[in-house]
């Protein structure tokens, strides 16, 4: 077997490298997060999860290597320089850590290098804002309208940048904002054929449905769910907020019940998250817009990942299938 050597990968790159050859790389990526796990020997051994802005893979550190005392020492959201061997396991990208250091933020940051590490929304997030602004003023209920305004007031310089999820969809810098435009316009189109339900509480309702998750979220590097997030999800998180605008701008109770309605059930099942199932027009709607925008999220991450020698993806638990990309 020919052992080669290849100068500084991504993780597109690395992807690309056939099953079957042994190949040395160097990667700079961001340590998203570790599992510790127990072998059938009794030996521990962690599953670590490496990214950057084109994709992420998991490596297998065993407790006899030196990766292993690494990963358990540094923290997760790190910046690491890796030195590896490339494997598949299963069919999937899954190499050999030789070595590993850190790096901090400040050396890369005159470089640029930290924009190649961080995945973030495809769209201009100003543009995104815009026509989320657009939305909200197109409320003809003024208590509706003002509420929404208070809300995105008071969190629109996390809104702009947070993520939506930790790892099913759009999780990746600016994703909510760029989901919840997404399900708006979405919905906004569809409204037309469903004259039964009453347009500016669905927008409203689209608009803060995903709130909580600026205090659900956190990390510049790597997302990771805050302590309140684990407690209390932002189902519970995005309601208390859209319920605190409310009582300030004085909005009518039947409103305030419809709108919260919305935002506690559009998860759309209990074992999803939802606090109630959808039983309102307004929120069965909102609940399927937002179910289809999440899925469609995902196919299109996917797709933008994806190598032109890929025909099929791996496996997407959110859409319970791999998904053909070729």
């Amino acid at each position: 077997m020919v052992l080669t050597v290849v100068s500084i990968m991504n993780v597109k790159m690395l992807k690309t490298i056939p099953e079957g050859s042994s190949q040395e790389f160097e990667s700079l990526l961001i340590y998203k997060k570790s599992n510790s796990r127990i072998a059938r020997n009794g030996a521990e051994f962690l599953m670590v999860e490496l990214g950057d802005k084109t994709g992420s893979f998991s490596v297998t550190c065993f407790s006899d290597t030196p990766s292993f005392m690494f990963f358990k020492n540094t923290p997760e959201g790190s910046i690491v320089r890796v030195n590896g061997l490339s494997d598949y396991y299963q069919g999937r990208f899954s190499p050999k850590v030789t070595q590993a250091e850190m790096i901090l933020k400040e050396e890369l940051a005159a470089s640029g290098a930290l924009e190649d590490l961080v995945e973030s929304s495809p769209e201009n997030v100003d543009a995104l804002w815009n026509e989320l602004q657009d939305y909200i003023n197109s409320i003809a209920h003024e208590g509706l309208r003002v509420t929404v305004i208070q809300v995105m007031e008071e969190i629109e310089a996390v809104f702009k940048f947070c993520p939506a999820a930790v790892s099913m969809h759009h999780a990746y810098r600016s994703g909510l904002l760029e989901h919840t435009v997404h399900v708006t316009r979405a919905g906004n189109a569809l409204l037309p054929l469903y004259p039964e339900i009453n347009r500016d509480l669905a927008i409203a309702g689209m608009l803060l449905h995903d709130v909580g998750k600026t205090i659900e979220y956190e990390g510049d590097m790597a997302i990771r769910r805050t302590r309140t997030g684990i407690l209390q999800g932002h189902v519970v998180l995005g309601y208390r907020m859209a319920r605190k605008a409310a009582m300030q701008t004085k909005l009518d109770p039947v409103m305030l019940e419809r709108l919260e309605h919305i935002i506690l059930s559009h998860q759309g099942e209990l074992e999803w998250g939802a606090a109630a199932m959808a039983a309102t027009p307004e929120a069965v709607f909102v609940s399927m817009v937002d179910n289809l925008d999440a899925k469609m999220g995902m196919v299109q991450q996917v797709l933008r990942k994806s190598d032109a020698n890929d025909v099929f993806s791996d496996y997407l638990p959110g859409l319970k299938s791999s998904l053909l990309v070729e």
